[in-house]
């Protein structure tokens, strides 16, 4: 894994290995389009049922300070991925604990300017 920052209250880990388990895309947007990355707003719904919802506004440190602080110890090419985590909701930390299983379809939002993404879930066979 790559080198460990730790910033109370938050961890940064610097790896290429994280996206071997997130899914991103299925666009990238122009800085240039978005006026505020600080105002964007962040939702998470597991068949059409809102799970996770806030905005960028509720992140610990803004997004401008994330680039900055990461910038420090790396270089940061043209189309780098910087995965903050989710939204608070996230289903192990609710009571009932919610999972998702095959047939089950989770849509994350961020908007406005960039869209969607719809992740239907099956079993391996």
């Amino acid at each position: 894994m790559g080198l460990v920052h730790l910033v109370l209250p938050a961890i940064f880990i610097r790896t290429d290995a994280i996206l071997l388990i997130s899914c991103v895309g299925p666009v990238l947007v122009s800085p240039s389009v978005i006026i505020d990355p600080q105002k964007l707003h962040v939702r998470g719904l597991k068949n059409g049922e809102v799970m996770q919802e806030s905005g960028t506004d509720d992140l610990i440190f803004s997004i401008n300070g994330l680039i900055s602080f990461l910038s420090q110890s790396t270089t940061l090419k043209a189309g780098t991925v910087i995965i903050t985590g989710t939204p608070a909701g996230v289903g192990v930390a609710r009571k009932p604990k919610v999972s998702v299983k095959a047939g089950d379809e989770f849509i994350v939002e961020i908007l406005p300017y960039i869209g969607s993404l719809i992740t239907k879930f099956e079993n391996e066979e």
